[in-house]
């Protein structure tokens, strides 16, 4: 055990978190989600919701400042609604761990797809909300 390191985040996941670099992306997907068949580089987290990965990953991840929004979430299929306490979740973690960040962008699902695929990893959470994906855009750690 390390001090200081939730116990969510797994020496697999903390190993990961240290070889991106800036601009490099990892997807926490939601427990629907076709990890393997989008991204060769896949961990599990079964039974943690995104949440909870987030408050353990943001404390140790600089998200980037030089990009509109390095939070990215899949946007709703026609004829589906989003349930906001879904995000809403998710921004109170983001805003306790790292104020100021913007807004999180929402894009197609295809377009969604092809970022999971071109991401650095994708971790396979316990989260069953539907659309509860999102990506995270690695930044520079300041010194």
């Amino acid at each position: 055990m390390l001090k200081g390191i939730s116990a969510v985040i797994s020496p697999e996941l903390l190993a990961v978190l240290c070889r991106m670099g800036h601009g490099d992306e990892i997807v926490l997907a939601d427990a629907h989600f076709p990890g393997e068949s989008f991204n060769d580089w896949v961990l599990r987290a079964d039974g943690i919701g995104v949440p909870a990965l987030l408050d353990g990953i943001l404390p140790l991840f600089e998200l980037d400042s030089y990009v509109d929004s390095p939070l990215v979430m899949m946007a709703a299929v026609a004829g589906d609604e989003l349930d906001p306490q879904v995000e809403k979740s998710y921004r109170a973690v983001i805003d306790r761990q790292a104020p100021g960040t913007a807004a999180i962008a929402r894009i197609d699902r295809f377009d969604f797809y092809d970022r999971a695929k071109r991401a650095f990893a994708v971790v396979m959470t316990g989260e069953v909300a539907k659309y509860g994906n999102i990506i995270l855009k690695k930044g520079v750690t300041p010194v």
